[in-house]
């Protein structure tokens, strides 16, 4: 398979019910895709202006002071403490690292790219435009002999899923006994919301409680889009293995696959402060406990959603028929089916509205409860 077999993109057959919903006499509140609209910290977006005078090429691997504030940020945030400047390395967003990681792996025709049976799309198509199978499993006794990459997503996008300690070790021992890389979306990772991670830090991949000691053949992820308001910026970083971080720089310098410098800068100060990213998840919390009660009153089910930037909600019928109800009051959702084969009931809320927006939602939906 390449590029040009790709099927139209998704979203495309989203069109008509944007247009249904905007007919509402009080205008279409846009629950559909995770975007945020809350301005960039003004510390980020002053950091961005003052490094624009970006006259030479940016590193690839990243400046120091960049590369310094993510092993730091691993350390303070999500418990990672052993990282150095080799095992990280900056990326132009999440999305492109995930598209090719595959083939910057070298997968080809033969090898299998496990990826959650839930899962945003892109996992599914960098398997594919590397000539790899792709294969939806959630369960570690479930991934075959042949696989060598699994993508897990903790928190899951859409579905909020998040994996524990323990599941997260009996993933990586997994991974080892079938020697494959073990690749750990976790952009989601400030965000959780009930249970254990009401209280709890959301674990990474790369925890010394999972790793046993050894980082080998394994990759966490993260993007600043949603804590930080930065997926304008396309800023994002990878750490783990250092060989295979040192493979993938090897590459991505040949590609050119460098993030702008004027980016770089903004992420470095972004990643040095918590306070704005403790103030968005507060704005985050607003809008979700104003959605979700008239979620339930109008009848809708919230699966998972424990963590995240989404409530994963079903009212038992097909999916689309839940987007046209949801369309006829004004409201756009995303549709489970974009999200893997056993979500056809299913749709997605994001909470990237603005407050009073997502107010207006809930008064719809718990107005149409009566």
């Amino acid at each position: 398979m390449s590029v040009r077999d790709l099927a139209d993109y998704p979203w495309d057959a989203v069109v008509p019910l944007r247009e249904r919903a905007a007919q509402h006499p009080d205008g279409l509140v846009d629950l559909s895709i995770g975007s945020p609209v809350d301005p960039t910290p003004e510390i980020i977006r002053r950091a961005l202006a003052e490094a624009t005078d970006a006259h030479a090429y940016p590193q690839t691997v990243g400046t120091p002071a960049l590369r310094e504030a993510i092993v730091d940020w691993y350390a303070r945030r999500r418990g990672v403490p052993d990282l150095t400047v080799d095992n990280v390395i900056p990326t132009i967003g999440s999305k492109e690292f995930v598209a090719l990681l595959p083939t910057l792996l070298g997968l080809g025709a033969g090898d299998i790219v496990v990826h959650p049976r839930v899962a945003y799309p892109t996992y599914d198509v960098g398997a594919r435009v590397a000539g790899a199978t792709p294969l939806p499993a959630d369960d570690p006794a479930d991934w075959p002999e042949g696989t060598k990459l699994v993508w897990i997503n903790s928190p899951g996008n859409p579905d909020g899923r998040t994996w524990t300690v323990d599941e997260l070790r009996a993933a990586v021992e997994r991974a080892r006994e079938l020697g494959a890389v073990l690749a750990s979306d976790e952009c989601y990772a400030e965000l959780g919301w009930d249970g254990e991670w009401a209280t709890e830090p959301i674990p990474s991949i790369l925890d010394p409680r999972v790793t046993g000691g050894s980082r080998a053949n394994l990759l966490s992820v993260y993007s600043l889009s949603k804590q930080s308001n930065l997926a304008g910026y396309r800023a994002a970083f990878v750490a783990g293995c250092a060989r295979i971080v040192g493979e993938l720089l090897t590459a991505r310098k040949h590609l050119g696959l460098m993030p702008p410098a004027p980016v770089q800068q903004a992420m470095t100060i972004a990643l040095r402060d918590d306070e704005h990213v403790r103030a968005q998840k507060e704005l985050y919390r607003e809008r979700r406990d104003l959605l979700r009660p008239a979620v339930e009153a109008a009848g809708f089910r919230i699966d998972g959603s424990e963590a995240g930037l989404y409530l994963w909600i079903t009212e038992g019928r097909d999916a689309w028929e839940s987007m046209a109800r949801l369309a006829d009051l004004g409201i756009l959702a995303g549709p489970g089916p974009f999200y893997g084969d056993s979500s056809t009931e299913h749709v997605r809320l994001s909470l990237t509205a603005p407050t009073e927006r997502i107010a207006d939602a809930a008064r719809r939906l718990s107005a149409s409860a009566l």
